[in-house]
């Protein structure tokens, strides 16, 4: 489990036990804690700030990179929508919603 290997590396360099739990659970997926992990394997042991600085970076581009994501289905799934082709009764409702609203 990442977060284990995440807490371990943490103790390991010096940092507290509390500290390095707090992190590690924030740390969750795989691709925050592998990134966290190569960060704190790369440096010395850095002040807990700086430690939490990063924490909240690796968050926050996860975040834009779910976003991304989410945003890229929505637009395909409307792209998918508009090459579609609109079946008789959609046409129908369309005609008789647009007849009611010029009323």
């Amino acid at each position: 489990m990442q977060g284990n290997e995440l807490y371990d590396l943490m103790l390991s360099k010096g940092y507290p036990a509390e500290f390095a739990s707090v992190i590690a659970e924030q740390m969750h997926t795989e691709y925050t804690s592998e990134r966290m992990i190569r960060y704190i394997s790369r440096s010395g042991l850095l002040p807990p700030e700086e430690v939490a600085d990063e924490m909240i970076s690796i968050l926050a581009e996860r975040d834009r990179l779910v976003q991304k994501h989410i945003a890229e289905h929505a637009q395909r799934k409307i792209n998918e929508l508009y090459r579609q082709p609109l079946s008789e009764d959609d046409q129908t409702q369309i005609t008789s919603e647009e007849s009611e609203c010029s009323r």
